[in-house]
């Protein structure tokens, strides 16, 4: 029976069961699975949102789900980050949202779909995986097929790389992450190492029990983002209306005992954060995407409770002209006792970039583990 690839159109009457469908596909594909991590239903569905998702102010996207019969086989996103492009000035389409069985065609109906749809709308090249802005999942897993998935990313099973390189895209870049042992105690290097900081530049370390009290510091922190992360691949930076929308989104979910922000006493400028939360993997596993009826409560249980384990690291940036004197030694010497007291027994890299040495020489001396590998693919149109 052959493919068909049905587009998911805003103006049309389905287009809210069609992305619903789209939403749920993966989770399906992956029951049974224990190391896929499936997003919540709801959270999904407002990214795919034009209303609700800011990124649709520079962005353009198209949803197409493949069919084999009456029965979904895959699914694909195309997507054009406008601001992105102007910046790095090129005519780049991304793929996402990329989930398919094993089956040759399967696969070429869908990135011929995407590619289709980017050539049509100017573009010259197609690159992904890769979300709508650096903060959502990009990479496609291709080292430790055997490990959990963290919120902040996506699982995939080995097939995937073989069928998209089968489909002749080649390697643009890639991510490490690491898994890191919480030690006890700060080592006794970074304590030295973190003090003479603070003394020689004037730095304090400001802890939290609320929002209002971060409140003030929020704008500087996304400024200080969007500077640190400026020449990271594919970055464009986040607008005060994304801003916003990350704040409401991740809030909530702070412990705040593991945000760490640095700043220069004299000026009250940021110059430094880490921010960890406890990983909710476990509890959307659980979940199986669905916040109701007891999605809720795993879900609060992995953000309240000292049996977590884990703590994934959400977000760390220094401000250029304070990289490599030492302020991450401020950090580690704040976050390693917090997330210790907590209960946490190892922390989950966000994925970094395998070119990023500054963020890779962050874990020597900590054990850590290079137990996964993402890659985002490129192909000329």
């Amino acid at each position: 029976m052959s493919v068909e690839i049905v587009p998911i159109y805003e103006d049309k009457s389905n287009s809210k069961a069609l992305k619903k469908a789209f939403v749920k596909f993966p989770i399906g594909l992956y029951k049974g699975c224990p190391y896929y991590v499936p997003p919540l239903i709801l959270d999904e569905l407002d990214t795919l949102n034009k209303k609700k998702n800011p990124a649709f102010d520079f962005c353009e996207m198209q949803l197409f789900l493949a069919y084999r019969g009456k029965e979904i086989v895959g699914r694909i996103a195309g997507i054009i980050n406008y601001n992105a492009n102007k910046i790095w000035d090129r005519k780049e389409a991304r793929f996402s949202f990329v989930d398919f069985i094993d089956d040759n065609e399967v696969v070429d109906s869908l990135f011929a779909a995407a590619g289709n749809w980017a050539k049509e709308k100017g573009m010259d090249t197609i690159i992904g995986p890769m979300g709508f802005t650096d903060l959502d999942p990009e990479g496609l897993l291709i080292k430790g097929f055997d490990q959990v998935s963290t919120m902040a990313t996506k699982y995939s099973y080995p097939y995937y790389e073989k069928q998209i390189e089968r489909l002749g895209f080649e390697k643009d870049a890639d991510w490490n992450e690491y898994r890191i042992p919480v030690p006890a105690s700060v080592p006794e290097r970074h304590q030295r190492i973190a003090n003479m900081v603070m003394t020689r530049y004037g730095l304090k370390v400001l802890k939290f029990k609320n929002l209002k009290q971060i409140r003030p510091y929020v704008s500087k922190l996304f400024n200080l983002l969007n500077i640190a992360y400026k020449p990271l691949y594919g970055f464009s930076p986040l607008t005060p209306r994304q801003i916003d929308h990350y704040v409401k989104m991740y809030v909530p979910l702070l412990r705040w005992d593991i945000v760490s922000i640095i700043i220069k006493e004299e000026t009250d400028e940021v110059v430094g954060f880490g921010i960890g939360i406890p990983s909710l993997s476990a509890g959307l596993i659980k979940s199986k995407g669905k916040l109701f009826p007891f999605g809720w409560y795993y879900l609060l249980k992995d953000l309240k409770s000292k049996k977590n384990p884990v703590i994934d690291l959400m977000l760390i940036g220094i401000a250029p002209e304070y990289q490599g004197k030492g302020v991450n030694a401020i950090i580690f010497n704040d976050f390693i006792p917090s997330s210790y007291n907590c209960g946490f027994k190892y922390a989950e890299s966000n994925p970094e970039l395998e070119m990023n040495n500054k963020v890779a020489s962050l874990w020597e001396g900590f054990n850590a583990e290079n137990h996964k590998m993402r890659r985002a693919y490129k192909k000329g149109l």
